[in-house]
């Protein structure tokens, strides 16, 4: 699938860029993904003027490990279905599901399915007591 929901362990919630970086340093690395983009969703490929920095984490759930894979810009629908907890939570998952299937050309039980992983994945690793934070992604960005 194209397009896929990212569920970040609980424990993880607050290990994103914004609070790591300085906002000069954020900016830099978001700038970085919006250039790739070339004004479009690096995932639906849509044109639009607002995309969003969107960062992506891989788990090593036998290592404990976070590490930050890559930073992508998106539209802002894309951006609702990886953060599908939260889309939920606002009450836009009719939307976001939606969107989710059109992008993927997927049926409402592949959604639900892909759902329904994703949440399995999430429940396991929720049971991470803590993970280690990698974030070597940033090394291009640090100038020697």
């Amino acid at each position: 699938m194209k397009l896929n929901f990212e569920l970040v362990p609980d424990g993880c919630w607050y290990s994103n860029l914004r609070s790591i970086l300085s906002p000069a340093q954020w900016d830099v690395v978001r700038r970085e993904a919006y250039a790739r983009a070339g004004g479009r969703c690096m995932i639906c490929g849509a044109p639009s003027h607002r995309l969003e920095a969107h960062e992506r984490w891989e788990y090593d759930e036998e290592r404990c490990v976070q590490k930050l894979a890559d930073v992508v810009a998106v539209c802002k629908s894309c951006h609702e279905v990886i953060h599908i907890g939260r889309t939920q939570l606002m009450g836009g998952e009719v939307r976001a599901s939606e969107h989710f299937m059109k992008v993927n050309g997927c049926t409402y039980a592949e959604y639900r399915k892909a759902l329904g992983e994703a949440n399995e994945a999430h429940r396991r690793r929720n049971l991470v007591p803590e993970w280690k934070l990698d974030l070597g992604y940033l090394k291009k960005f640090i100038q020697s």
